[in-house]
């Protein structure tokens, strides 16, 4: 197998991941921005066409919406980023359902998110942020009520090798097994190790992780990196985001330097456990298209097959984030 090809940029270490939401808004173009959201086509009902797995979306009403501690509103990346914007670049690229990222601005208040899905029903699902530490079983049952199927997680300040420990992750895993609910790492590949023994010891637990866990980030995409990553497969409920193209490897479309490692993690997952996003709205910043995001994807890959893109483009998202009801449990909670 080819192995893959490497670029080096060690000045923007996770860059676009770890500090692009802080940028000040001056830097950046918003392609689409403006523009109103045509009627959907049959081809573009909710139910049919593409599901994004993974984009954040955000509101200038700072009133109604506040930030969390430590943001502030020069220093988001744009100015908004509302479903308005977000279905101008989705909807003429085919994709009809989308799945909602709490976007960190808004820390552990997920209210803007949910009242967009109330308010969009059928087209968004959601993954929440919640703080570990406080009746976290709970919370995700509250959450899962209201549409939302699955939670963010990351280390924050906790070393990679025991950033998954402690009671309130544990009660995380162990509700997300009973009812469900993914837990979605945004990590780095130093990460993954703590991810492959969570697995082990909560085999039932959906995992879906974040953005090939920002493997090439730097401009290299090490092997080591993805045989931490390809080790998970052997774990039936992990999946892995084919996304962030903008920010890995060469980050220049039409992306195909990360050709390599899609298809070493579609030979381990298989693409019933891959899923395409575009983690817009960065994939629209500085140059880079929501059409070359999914592109690559549904055209310029020729090693994937017809089927290997209905899944990476829509039926393993629908079917983490999409299929079924609430929770069991989720409808005995509230009194």
């Amino acid at each position: 197998m080819r192995k893959p090809q490497a670029t080096s940029h060690a000045t923007q270490l996770r860059r676009e991941f770890l500090g692009a939401a802080m940028l000040g808004a001056g830097a950046w173009s918003l392609a689409g921005r403006g523009l109103e959201p045509r009627e959907a086509s049959a081809a573009e009902k909710p139910d049919d066409g593409a599901i994004d797995a993974h984009v954040h979306v955000w509101t200038p009403e700072l009133d109604r919406y506040p930030l969390a501690p430590g943001y502030v509103k020069d220093r988001m990346a744009v100015p908004s980023f509302t479903p308005e914007e977000l279905f101008a670049h989705a909807r003429p690229c085919g994709v009809g359902r989308i799945v909602l990222i709490q976007m960190s601005y808004y820390g552990f208040d997920n209210s803007y998110m949910l009242a967009m899905m109330r308010k969009h029903r059928g087209t968004f699902s959601g993954v929440a942020v919640i703080d570990r530490e406080a009746e976290p079983r709970r919370t995700m049952l509250e959450l899962a009520r209201q549409g939302v199927r699955g939670f963010r997680i990351r280390p924050r300040d906790r070393t990679p090798d025991r950033w998954l420990e402690g009671e309130g992750m544990a009660a995380m895993w162990k509700c997300g097994a009973e009812e469900g609910l993914a837990m979605c790492p945004l990590i780095d590949p130093e990460c993954l190790p703590a991810v492959d023994r969570a697995c082990e010891k909560s085999p039932d637990t959906p995992v879906v992780v974040d953005h090939f866990a920002r493997i090439g980030a730097d401009g290299v995409i090490r092997k080591a990196d993805l045989d931490k990553l390809c080790r998970l497969a052997r774990h039936k409920n992990t999946h892995v985001k084919v996304s962030a193209f903008y920010a890995l490897g060469k980050k220049q479309a039409p992306y195909l330097d990360l050709g390599p490692m899609i298809r070493r993690i579609l030979d381990a997952f298989g693409p019933e456990r891959l899923m395409w996003a575009s983690d817009g709205p960065f994939q629209v910043l500085r140059g880079h298209t929501y059409r070359d995001s999914i592109e690559l994807i549904r055209t310029r890959l020729d090693f994937l097959t017809q089927t290997d893109r209905e899944w990476l483009l829509r039926k393993t998202a629908e079917r983490v984030f999409f299929s079924g009801g609430a929770p069991r449990s989720a409808s005995a909670l509230i009194r």
